[in-house]
């Protein structure tokens, strides 16, 4: 069983047989008249600063094709991990979204806080509830971040334009800067998501400028959930960040990588784990059922005080969103502690 990052996708996200008669049931409502917020809601983009100064018609590129935006959206459904996030730094509410990490209020993090007049409506993550989705009468979706499954994508854009994931985004492998420039261009603001992203790698190289202990180190981004350990792998968000601070991927856990996003620790190996850094997150369990774990402490990193294990559920979160909000936050508070644990190792005491 693959990893789970904080109430993430499974990987790959399985479809209910049902869901032909899902999407009947869709449309059978909205062609009823299904009755819907207006137009001129509260997180309408017609009045979140995007105004009308978009270009249209705007084309995406995706897995599934080039899509076309017409005009300017004015209701916007984000439904892909760090969607919802990536639309509101270009200053785009949704009216509906879906919330990854189960954040409550909004469905975004601290670093979104704010950025909303008026709660959306919210819509399931890894099978997305169309009827609801269909009700808020969205005239664009953005799934950018998802499973890429063939027959979620053929449902949603029944429903609306929908900005699927990029050629080889499946398995929630979609960069903060792929889903950055995806959204912004079907926005019609695609300059206002350069800049966007220019200045988040400015980010990035000042703070791999400030920390060269980072180059060339070896790290290993696990989890552990109630069903066991996992490891994440290059190609997803969370390596991402630390290979562009200098790291790199633990090479023991590279040559398990498959498709998936993660790879599967057993209790029996999980010195696989060992490496110049060691990261874990706890998913649906504390702290202390990783650092108070007998194997785990035997790991020659843990051993040797060179392993994070946030207790910080806000640290965590940001370090797993992957959004261009999130990684900045990630940045300002994640890598001092990096930082500080590969300077000042505390080594376990016998």
């Amino acid at each position: 069983m693959h990893l789970r990052p904080n109430l993430a996708p499974s990987s790959p996200a399985r479809r209910p047989r049902a869901l032909r008669a899902v999407a009947i049931a869709v449309f059978a409502t909205m062609a009823a008249g299904l009755t819907a917020c207006s137009s001129s809601d509260d997180n309408s983009s017609s009045s979140s600063g995007s105004g009308g100064g978009g270009t249209f018609p705007a084309k995406v590129a995706t897995k599934f094709g080039d899509v076309t935006v017409k005009e300017q959206p004015k209701r916007v459904v984000a439904l892909g991990w760090g969607d919802a996030e990536t639309a509101l730094a270009l200053g785009v509410r949704p009216v509906g979204q879906s919330d990854w990490l189960a954040f409550g209020g909004d469905g975004v993090g601290p670093w979104a806080k704010g950025l909303y007049k008026k709660s959306p409506q919210k819509i399931g993550t890894l099978e997305p509830e169309y009827e609801k989705i269909a009700a808020l009468k969205p005239d664009l979706i953005l799934d950018t971040k998802s499973s890429g499954d063939q027959k979620r994508y053929n449902t949603l854009s029944k429903i609306a334009p929908t900005i699927g994931v990029p050629k080889g985004g499946d398995q929630y492998k979609t960069s903060w800067e792929k889903q950055t420039r995806m959204v912004s261009s079907a926005l019609g603001i695609a300059d206002k998501g350069k800049s966007l992203i220019s200045k988040t790698e400015k980010k990035f190289e000042k703070a791999k400028a400030a920390h060269p202990e980072f180059k060339g180190k070896s790290i290993v981004l696990g989890s552990r959930t109630s069903v066991g350990y996992g490891a994440y792998v290059h190609g997803t968000g969370r390596m991402d960040f630390v290979e562009r601070l200098g790291f790199k991927s633990s090479p023991a856990i590279e040559a398990k990588a498959g498709s998936a996003f993660s790879v599967t620790v057993s209790r029996e190996n999980l010195d696989l784990l060992d490496a110049d850094l060691t990261v874990m997150s706890p998913i649906g369990l504390t702290a202390k059922k990783i650092s108070g774990d007998p194997l785990y402490r035997a790991v020659p990193s843990v051993k040797a005080g060179r392993d994070v294990v946030f207790d910080d559920e806000t640290l965590s979160s940001a370090f797993a969103t992957d959004s261009v909000l999130s990684v900045g936050y990630a940045l300002d508070k994640v890598v001092p502690v990096f930082s500080d644990t590969l300077k000042n190792p505390k080594p376990l005491k016998d």
